[in-house]
């Protein structure tokens, strides 16, 4: 299913989540959970231009909402490719032993490309809340910080998907070079998240 395009209702949606079908499944939620923080994200920015009080910084709010739209996209595609990896994984594991055994290690590194994108797209994501937790319309700053919050828990969500799969790979020069592209990306996220939280409660507190 193409989530930037269906028409398929949140219930449905959460019908097929909560059912015994194989997908979709963590990934996908991973992917529809950034996709909602980058939405968040274009409503706070939308409810901000057009704003007499905030018209000086009406071009950076233009250029934040076209690129949290940009990101919004991203997620639904890979909350769709997600999907799609984990169907051709599990065909592969049900072949006999000796027919997956070349086809495993490739299709494995394709199930973790997909959150590893995820992972990426949510540090890029949410670094956008920074300029609008400081210049964003203020009637919107929770906003702001549920938006965080969200591409935090989906970078999280995609690391566990990174890792299960990891389990499998035999190569360790992949497993190290995975670690390597992870460990800033955590750190600055949640560099992040802890700035806009500080920002978001110093605004609650006066």
């Amino acid at each position: 299913m193409d989530y930037s395009k269906t028409n398929k209702t949140l219930i449905q949606y959460l019908d097929e989540l909560s059912s015994a079908a194989p997908t979709p499944g963590g990934g996908s939620v991973a992917g529809i959970t950034a996709a909602l923080g980058a939405g968040l994200l274009c409503k706070v920015a939308s409810l901000t231009i057009g704003k007499e009080k905030y018209k000086s910084v009406e071009p950076e709010m233009q250029g934040i909402l076209k690129r949290a739209g940009e990101f919004r996209e991203k997620f639904c595609q890979l909350a769709t490719q997600d999907e799609e990896v984990y169907k051709k994984l599990s065909d592969i594991f049900k072949l006999p032993k000796d027919e997956r055994k070349d086809l495993i290690n490739e299709a494995l590194k394709d199930a973790i490309d997909v959150p590893l994108q995820v992972c990426k797209a949510a540090h890029g994501a949410i670094k956008l809340c920074i300029p609008l937790v400081q210049k964003g319309n203020k009637n919107l700053i929770t906003d702001t910080g549920i938006a965080s919050l969200m591409l935090k828990c989906a970078f999280e969500s995609a690391v566990l998907n990174v890792e299960i799969n990891l389990k499998y790979i035999k190569e360790s020069a992949f497993i190290l070079k995975i670690g390597n592209t992870l460990k800033p990306i955590e750190e600055n996220i949640e560099t992040i998240a802890e700035e806009v939280e500080s920002e978001v409660e110093a605004y609650l507190a006066k």
